[in-house]
């Protein structure tokens, strides 16, 4: 009786479950078409509702069937109102379109980032729109990444190493730089003011100084993620500008009538190189040469089109190039570029939103120096290789888990000179495989987010346990709390103890490393880290935000350039282990006519070899 009645309580709840029915979709701008992130749908009459992501998509779980009316309420838009009708176990895919109202967007911004603080973890992230580069200060009249990059509580950025980028300890080789899921590997200009984004195409870019999710990996310091827009799909639009520094053009549109299909086109380029001798007539450094030697031009083209629930594919490519010319001294040259294509499916029946991408890139530089004779010598660096990826995420109605797995394949190719002019080439191929899982429980007052990434490297396997924490105190305040073990295994071919360095090489973990002090041999050959990130958000007003964090990296295993090598006999690499640590604090103003950002940061990087311990240069 006792196994009858057992069987009939499961029995009923498995039907009263298949009873609900989920509702889910995106919301775009009417007027361009474009996902709205972060607006808020909800059942009118009901508490039951939900937020949209980074792809514009809500997704309410266990509805009742029923008629209902959708409310989406954003400020900085007027509220929409669609009447729905949802069946018993039914999955009802409804998109969403609402109009930009007269109010400043400003405004929007502080609605979305409050709506995220409030349903993610994030602890150690900086969310930058596109409204954000417009009204930051600018220098030569176009808003940049870069520049808005060096506001960014723990961020170092240098000029003088030829726009490197330095994040709570880390190198810059250490950050990974994504642009729609591709591998950026020098998103910088060697001038160091300019990236190679046009903040036209950014819709969005999250910045993880540390503490990131499963969801990422193959870095031990940070993670830059950056999404492009679809371009707009009712009317062409476009810019065309020119300052003293460079021109650009900016071009987006549609592709059909129906609206589901868009391009968007830029292109960047810089005459810094001829324009500054008339407006910089001094020598540089101890050169005869007048004005400044920097030049690029950066080219990125996407398509997109969607279909009806919302599923999108698109395709995209970029061309970057950079020079700097010394005439008769030196000439640095690199050039990244690639193509990759990435998909977003919504299937019918299912409650499991699957994204994907597949790209192919390649990055090359060189440096060309010459001798009083005129003799020249060459050092090169290069990699190129694919990347593809899949994301599953499952819907739950207190959270969502979400899964996925990547494969790396790539080459490098290295060629330099010791200090006794003998040539030293390495040329590697190598494949790295991850795999992850991060399962995220909401309720009234906790955000709790679990994960595990495998990182499978050529020469071992890593298991990194990830976690985040938030808890929510009151409507204006939050605690919150991540914590992970990372690895990668690319190196740059500069050390950290070099003050200034423009050539920097890129290659794969080496095979031979030196054995530990008690002679032992390095279990692993790649690098690795662990991280703790706590913090505090505080809402003083509605236009006011206080951030406090604080953070340490320690970094249990580097690879670092023996500088001290003299002899092919001696090791080309040594292994150093190091701690950065350290308080930022932040506090953001966003008025009508107003934006303020109060940035304060101290902390400490050390580098240990041995029993030698010292401070790299971006200490």
């Amino acid at each position: 009786m006792k196994k009858l009645l057992f069987l009939l309580s499961v029995l009923l709840t498995t039907t009263a479950f298949a009873q609900t029915g989920n509702i889910r979709g995106f919301v775009y701008e009417k007027e361009s078409g474009e996902p709205v992130m972060f607006c808020n749908v909800i059942l009118k009459g009901t508490t039951i509702g939900a937020a949209t992501d980074i792809n514009g998509m809500y997704n309410i779980s266990k509805v009742n069937p029923g008629n209902y009316t959708l409310i989406v309420t954003y400020i900085g838009y007027d509220t929409t109102l669609v009447n729905i009708t949802l069946k018993g176990g039914q999955i009802l895919s409804q998109n969403l379109e609402i109009r930009e109202a007269s109010i400043k967007l400003n405004e929007v911004k502080i609605s979305g980032e409050r709506e995220e603080m409030r349903t993610e973890v994030k602890a150690a992230a900086i969310k930058i729109t596109k409204q954000d580069l417009e009204m930051m200060p600018t220098i030569g009249g176009e808003p940049d990444l870069a520049q808005y990059m060096q506001v960014i509580p723990g961020v170092i950025f240098t000029g003088d190493q030829g726009g490197q980028l330095y994040i709570r300890g880390g190198s810059p080789i250490q950050n990974k730089v994504l642009l729609d899921g591709m591998i950026i590997y020098s998103p910088f200009h060697s001038i160091g003011l300019f990236s190679v984004f046009d903040s036209d195409i950014i819709r969005n870019t999250d910045v993880y100084t540390g503490g990131f999710s499963a969801e990422y990996g193959g870095r031990v310091s940070s993670i830059m993620d950056i999404k492009t827009i679809d371009g707009n799909k009712k009317e062409i639009g476009g810019k065309l500008s020119a300052n003293t520094f460079s021109s650009k053009l900016f071009v987006e549109g549609p592709l059909s009538k129906s609206g589901n299909s868009s391009f968007v086109f830029s292109g960047k380029t810089s005459y810094l190189d001829k324009s500054s001798d008339l407006l910089y007539k001094y020598p540089i450094l101890y050169f005869d040469e007048k004005g400044l030697p920097y030049s690029y031009t950066d080219l990125y083209g996407k398509v997109s089109t969607k279909g009806s629930n919302g599923s999108k594919v698109s395709v995209f490519g970029f061309n970057f190039a950079d020079n700097v010319n010394y005439e008769g001294i030196s000439e640095l040259n690199w050039n990244s570029k690639g193509m990759g294509s990435e998909f977003i499916l919504i299937p019918g029946g299912s409650p499991v939103l699957i994204e994907g991408n597949f790209a192919y890139s390649s990055y090359n530089t060189s440096l060309e120096e010459f001798n009083q004779k005129g003799d020249s010598r060459i050092r090169e660096s290069g990699i190129n290789g694919f990347d593809m990826g899949f994301d599953f995420t499952y819907f739950q109605p207190k959270g969502k888990i979400k899964y996925g797995f990547d494969i790396h394949g790539f080459s490098t190719e290295f060629t330099t000179y010791n200090s006794v002019n003998s040539k030293i080439e390495q040329n590697e191929n190598t494949s790295e495989f991850s795999a992850y899982v991060n399962y995220q429980f909401t309720s009234t007052r906790w955000i709790v987010e679990p994960g595990f990434r495998l990182q499978k490297y050529s020469l071992g396997i890593s298991p990194e346990p990830r976690l985040g924490v938030k808890y929510i105190v009151s409507e204006k305040m939050r605690l919150k709390l991540s914590s992970g073990l990372y690895s990668q295994n690319l190196l740059s071919t500069t050390s950290d103890r070099d003050v200034v360095n423009l050539f920097t090489g890129i290659i794969s973990s080496p095979e031979d490393l030196p054995s530990q002090a008690d002679g032992t041999p390095y279990k692993n050959n790649f690098e690795k880290a662990r991280h703790l990130i706590t913090g505090v958000e505080y809402d003083v007003s509605n236009k006011i935000d206080f951030q406090l964090e604080g953070y340490i990296k320690d970094f249990t295993q580097l690879t670092n350039i023996n500088r001290n090598m003299v002899s092919n006999t001696d090791n080309q690499f040594i292994v150093e282990s190091g701690i950065a640590k350290g308080i930022d604090a932040l506090v953001k103003y966003k008025g009508q006519k107003l934006y303020v950002w109060v940035v304060y940061s101290i902390g400490m990087v050390t580098r240990t070899e041995g029993e030698n311990t010292y401070f790299p240069h971006f200490d």
